[in-house]
């Protein structure tokens, strides 16, 4: 029997697995965010850091008690600015729409929000191989971006991600997942703040 693929090992996952996925990739977005902050003047990384962390405490202290309806309408007033179509607004945008699946899933149903957070990453870093490299055939460009380092790395990210969610959910393993989506301060973009 073939063995069943990402999207598929992704659904498979419990809910406290899936966001531990969706958090350590929102993690490893979160400096993408800080930059776009730091160099615009726009948003608010201690704000966004607040609510992931929130998130990270939900799922690793058995009785945590946080109002994520609070904490979803806190984060609206973190989004780049509408009229800002900057790639920076779009890159912080998508670290902002991941952190909002996840408040998702703590506030309710939200069947798809691990393939949403997925793809949202996958999809930035897409942009970025094609802000960078210049190619307008877009048969090469497909190509350039399939096997372009930052997209592989972007893959073995996932890949490994997943794999630490598949992992029985206990604290331990959320730490786990918390230290790799923080990836020594690296974001999928390869960026770092400093």
């Amino acid at each position: 029997m073939a063995k069943p693929g990402f999207h598929q090992r992704l659904q498979a996952l419990s809910l406290r697995q899936q966001q531990g996925f969706m958090a350590a990739l929102t993690e490893r977005m979160l400096p993408n965010y800080a930059l776009y902050a730091d160099t615009s003047g726009h948003g608010d990384i201690s704000g966004m850091r607040v609510i992931l962390d929130l998130v990270w405490e939900q799922l690793t202290v058995k009785d945590a008690r946080i109002d994520f309806d609070r904490q979803a309408e806190k984060l609206v007033e973190l989004e780049p600015p509408a009229n800002d179509d900057s790639f920076g607004a779009r890159r912080a945008l998508d670290a902002v729409v991941a952190l909002s699946a996840i408040l998702d899933t703590m506030r309710g149903d939200a069947p798809d929000a691990v393939l949403e957070v997925s793809r949202v990453s996958r999809a930035a870093v897409r942009g970025f191989i094609e802000l960078t490299e210049g190619e307008d055939d877009a048969e090469r460009l497909a190509q350039m971006v399939k096997t372009h380092p930052l997209m592989e790395d972007e893959n073995d990210f996932q890949d490994a991600a997943l794999e630490e969610a598949e992992a029985e959910p206990s604290k331990k393993q959320m730490k786990v997942l918390k230290k790799l989506g923080r990836n020594g301060g690296v974001s999928n973009l390869g960026l770092m703040l400093d």
